[in-house]
């Protein structure tokens, strides 16, 4: 069975950091790419980060702007996002995905991804 957990969100203030964990288990890991995307109330689920399991590629959404950071943990499974300078408008559910991972491509579209976890929600304070 896949899961995908995700854990370390909660409340900060502007300017603020935290660093999301995405904890996957019940895959070959090896072959897939791992991603962020966050959804707001009332918009569209948006692509925050992506990387391949060899953590060789990395994509990122155009408002990242060097805020955020994807990495990888292979011996423990697990996927992190770390968000630095964090913004009101980063206020939304952020979800962990795992989807087969393509040779030399940057997976960044929600319909690449076959596996979700719950979300965990994120909420900046101005």
């Amino acid at each position: 069975q896949v899961q995908l957990v995700e854990s370390g969100g909660g409340l900060v203030q502007s300017g603020g950091s935290l660093r999301l964990s995405c904890a996957a288990s019940g895959l070959t890991l090896q072959y897939y790419a791992i991603a962020w995307f966050r959804q707001a109330p009332g918009l569209e689920r948006q692509f925050v980060a992506s990387i391949t399991w060899s953590g060789g590629l990395t994509a990122y959404g155009d408002f990242v702007k060097g805020r955020f950071t994807i990495s990888i943990d292979n011996a423990r499974d697990t996927v992190y996002l770390q968000m630095n300078n964090l913004k009101p408008e980063d206020t939304a559910r952020y979800y962990c995905a795992a989807g087969p991972g393509k040779t030399g491509v940057r997976l960044t579209q929600e319909g690449e991804y076959a596996y979700w976890g719950q979300g965990i929600q994120v909420t900046v304070s101005s």
